[in-house]
This record gives structure tokens, sequence and C-alpha cells, in this order.
């Protein structure tokens, strides 16, 4: 999560005072809302949205490589390691949104919610499927996995309506994130690249870390209890009383 929707309250409190200064808000909407054809909006797109547009399109193709990994052999890495590095290059571009935005001095509201998308993608979806891929694939570990998933949706929905009452610093920014942000989950992604360096993967050498317990009941194939790491991770998310001091 950037800090791209500290710029848009930045501005738009500004804008209170200064009508004239809203960081091309307002020229944005009235580019989205004009009708000039197909492909009009790209010309509302700031260079901040594009740069959001590209961390999307890394989780998008973890993704994929994680449903390639799921169609190969359990033991050609390859497609999972390509999964797995797609995501923090989302962070990379997840980062410079924010960086160019206040560079440019340009904020949109499109913006602040191309990002909390692109965010649910790269660090939400994307690490779940991953797991997916290695190995948590019973009816009750998709359940949790689903779980962790709508926890960053919740979270990301809630940051969008509370950031501009949250207390702000001298500079107009946020002082704190209120529970984990979820990029975050990059913690998971480095401990899965760890599990498949050591083989702990479905059809592996050592099989799931942590194995599975009441596989012998057929009817719900059992729970691998390292799905619980997404599990707490998603609460921590949607956590209340949880304060994450910004940088």
């Amino acid at each position: 999560m950037s800090l791209r929707s500290s710029v848009a309250n930045g501005a738009a409190d500004k804008s209170s005072s200064s009508p004239p200064d809203d960081g091309g808000q307002e020229k944005q909407k009235k580019l989205l809302a004009a009708d000039a054809g197909h492909f009009s909006m790209i010309k509302a797109l700031h260079l901040a949205d594009l740069i959001t547009e590209l961390n999307g399109f890394c989780g998008f193709m973890s993704i994929l490589s994680s449903m390639r990994y799921c169609l190969g052999s359990p033991t050609s890495y390859g497609p999972i390691y390509i999964a797995l590095a797609f995501i923090p290059f989302g962070l990379f571009f997840d980062f410079m949104d924010g960086k160019v935005a206040r560079w440019r001095k340009k904020s949109s509201l499109m913006g602040q919610e191309l990002d909390s998308l692109a965010d649910l993608i790269s660090f939400g979806v994307a690490p779940a499927s991953a797991a997916f891929a290695l190995g948590l694939r019973t009816p009750l570990d998709t359940i949790m996995l689903s779980f962790f998933v709508l926890c960053g949706l919740t979270r990301l929905a809630r940051f969008n309506v509370t950031v501009s009452t949250l207390p702000k610093d001298a500079t107009g920014k946020s002082k704190y994130f209120e529970g984990t942000p979820i990029p975050t989950s990059l913690g998971m992604v480095a401990a899965m690249a760890w599990a498949v360096s050591q083989g702990y993967v479905i059809g592996g050498e050592k099989g799931v870390l942590g194995g599975i317990i009441g596989d012998e009941l057929s009817w719900w194939g059992g729970v691998h209890p390292v799905v619980g790491v997404f599990v707490g991770w998603g609460c921590a998310m949607v956590s209340r009383t949880i304060h994450i001091p910004k940088p």
C-alpha cells in the first residue's frame, strides 16, 4: 500500500483553503465524465496511475506463473520461483507510484482506488495462489486462503474510507497504518521461497511444510496447519488495535 491516498487527501484538505490547487483531481473528473471516445479514459490517467497498473500487472503475472507450476512437474520449480519473484516487483511499483505522485504533485481519487485494487491482486490473491500451487489445496485450505484474501480486501476498503480521519503529521500524512498493511504479506512470500528451496512442496522431497492433519477423512481432505499463518496474517490486517507507524 503506497502513500498515494495521503497525497490525495492532503490535496483535498488544501483545496478547502485554496481551491485552485487540487492536484489535478478536477481535471481528471472532467476527463472521465466526458464522452469523447472509447479510449478517452487513457487521457485521464496520470503517470503515477500507469505505474500503479504495473503493480497489478506483476500480481497477475504471478498468478499465471503459479497456475503454470500446477500444470507441470512439482519438482520443476522455475514457474513458482517466477511467481514469487513477481510479487516484490509489484511492491517496487507500489512504492514508486506514490513517489511519482508527490514529485509531479498530481493526485487523484481514481489513483487511490487503482492502488487498492492492484495491492489486492499483488499482495493478496498472488500469495494465496502461490500457496495453493505449493500444496495448500484441500477444501479447508482453500477456505482459509480465501479468508486471507477477503481480509485483505476488507482492510483496503477500510483504509480508503478512514484514511482522511486518521491522525496526521505536519506534512499531512497519516501517522500510522491501522492494522498491518497488505504488502507485509511479502514476509510469507519470502518464507514460501525458502520452502521451495528446501523441497517443502507438494510432490517434493519433504512434502508440504508441517504436514497435514485429518487427511483420513476423505470428505474434507484434512488441513495443512501451516495455512494458519495466512489466517493469522488476515486477522492482523483487519485489526483496529494494531497501529503500524508510517515511515
